[in-house]
């Protein structure tokens, strides 16, 4: 599978997903430290890939308006919306960037690419505090949710 081109477009945006909702909240960074103002730095010549989230580590996602959720795990990922709980199984090409993990693949013939950030992050619709920042790109949509992982899952009530 050719994804050299979603990947490419992750690495330059997964910066960027740290500028989303939560990211005044992050409060561990991948590698480096946190400056006076609670943001993470990492050094400009530190080019080691996010290790926070291992490769056979399995990440549970979700996110609202619309409604989407999945899992990934190894090369393998499920997307689900309310119209199909079952989900879509695609193979993806994961890709560890210096602020954190991104998946790529086709959706029905379409590109798409989930940037994994670690940065606190809230659903809005529940009590719930997740440990990453999720963005999903299904072509030219972009969309925002959360994610967790059962080495670093949710705090919140299991049931909101």
């Amino acid at each position: 599978m050719k994804t050299t081109l979603p990947l490419l477009s992750l690495a330059v945006t997964l910066p960027l997903a740290a500028c989303g909702p939560g990211a005044a909240d992050r409060t561990a960074p991948a590698q480096g430290t946190i400056d006076a103002s609670g943001q993470p730095t990492t050094a400009v010549d530190d080019a080691r890939p996010y290790d926070g989230i291992a490769e056979d580590e399995p990440v549970r996602f979700t996110g609202t308006e619309p409604f989407w959720a999945g899992e990934v795990s190894a090369r393998t990922l499920t997307y689900k919306t309310p119209d199909d709980p079952s989900g879509q199984v695609i193979e993806v090409e994961r890709f560890a960037g210096r602020g954190g993990v991104s998946f790529g693949g086709k959706l029905e013939g379409t590109d798409f690419a989930l940037a994994v950030t670690p940065s606190t992050c809230s659903d809005g619709m529940s009590d719930r505090s997740y440990p990453f920042t999720v963005t999903l790109r299904i072509g030219e949509e972009t969309r925002s949710g959360c994610g967790w992982t059962d080495r670093q899952p949710f705090t919140g009530p299991a049931n909101p």
